[in-house]
């Protein structure tokens, strides 16, 4: 088993983490292994540090990296690993270590694939601020809403995977930082790996290198490109049952970014046509203009469908559903007594809006 920690300007933490996981690892681990320390860059003196330690303790040894990034130290060390099992933690070790055996056991059985420690299920202790626990279980619960992930805690440090299923799964993955733990986790899911959740004790570091909001930003952008490639048929292995992949949340998703840029292009230009044109012409005038950019941004960004006469026809023919609503509120607003500008755009923009639901069914089919 090799066993990964990277570290960045941990100069105070590297050498007292190094002594207590080496002499936990050698008194009362039952498995052979090695410990590598992957330096990312640091500015400090944690490569000297870790580079003495190195010297005094057997089994331990060091690499350094040119460049920062969690992903990019993991990454490096999994794929130059020769271990039948690849784990990592936290140089802090806020992990309770007697955790790590329970972790490794279904890998080492092959029972599953991937295993992770996780702070968010039953039967775990975990001592952190209110703050952070928000920001864990929001993150996480965004994870199971659009992507469906049925995994627990994402980021929790303290992992390990089988070093071929490692190997599989490495080239998929794009992010260097943070995200990474995510990324290979959903990925995993994907291809229909088993993952293996072991409930941890768990202390926050007070001293966390993690910089929380720009962490949260890039979490969410990769979030946001998982969909994306999810949508497109990518992130698959070459080996090993792959779990479907449904791509209805992410279509759903970019349908509705397009339907509400679309949506505000129909307002301004509804307001536009009704004083030469009237309700009615305004309507038509504005569903013709918005529907056609509405249809092309979708055929790309939603469907990557090809652009074909069939797709286009049978578009058109979809693109007539807001009219006949649209027509219909008007009338009904009418016969109610709502004229006007404000009601017009009002009851047009509702009626709108009410067909999107056909209209998506319809293009994903197309």
């Amino acid at each position: 088993m090799e066993i990964v920690i990277p570290v960045y300007n941990e100069e105070r933490a590297v050498g007292p983490s190094l002594r207590r996981l080496h002499s936990y690892l050698s008194e009362r681990f039952p498995l052979s292994w090695v410990l590598t320390v992957v330096d990312n860059a640091s500015t400090d003196r944690t490569l000297t540090v870790a580079t003495e330690m190195a010297a005094l303790l057997e089994g331990v040894r060091v690499v350094h990296l040119d460049a920062k990034g969690r992903g990019r130290a993991l990454r490096s060390a999994w794929m130059a690993s020769t271990a039948t099992t690849v784990a990592y933690m936290d140089v802090d070790l806020s992990t309770d270590l007697d955790a790590l055996l329970p972790l490794v056991a279904p890998i080492l059985t092959g029972h599953s694939d991937v295993a992770i420690g996780t702070r968010l299920a039953p039967g775990a202790r975990v001592v952190r601020s209110p703050k952070r626990e928000f920001i864990s279980r929001s993150y996480n619960l965004v994870l199971r809403t659009a992507l469906r992930c049925r995994f627990s805690d994402a980021q929790c440090g303290f992992k390990a995977l089988r070093r071929d299923v490692a190997h599989d799964l490495l080239p998929l993955v794009e992010d260097q930082g943070w995200f990474f733990d995510t990324e290979i986790l959903i990925l995993a899911e994907r291809n229909g790996l088993r993952i293996h959740e072991v409930p941890v004790d768990w202390v926050d570091d007070p001293d966390s290198r993690v910089e929380i909001a720009s962490t949260a930003r890039e979490d969410l952008k990769g979030v946001g490109r998982l969909l994306l490639s999810f949508t497109r048929g990518q992130g698959r292995i070459g080996a090993g049952p792959a779990r479907p992949v449904d791509q209805t949340a992410g279509q759903a998703l970019h349908f509705a970014s397009v339907g509400a840029a679309s949506t505000v292009a129909f307002t301004v230009l509804f307001v536009l046509l009704y004083g030469p044109l009237g309700p009615v012409g305004a309507d038509l005038g504005a569903l013709a203009l918005s529907s056609a950019g509405n249809v092309a941004a979708n055929r790309r960004y939603t469907f990557d469908a090809p652009a074909s006469r069939h797709f286009y026809r049978q578009a058109a023919v979809l693109a007539a559903l807001p009219f006949v609503t649209t027509v219909a509120a008007l009338l009904a607003g009418r016969w109610a007594g709502m004229t006007g500008l404000v009601g017009a755009v009002v009851l047009a923009t509702g009626g709108n809006l009410a067909a999107t639901a056909l209209r998506f069914r319809g293009l994903r089919h197309l």
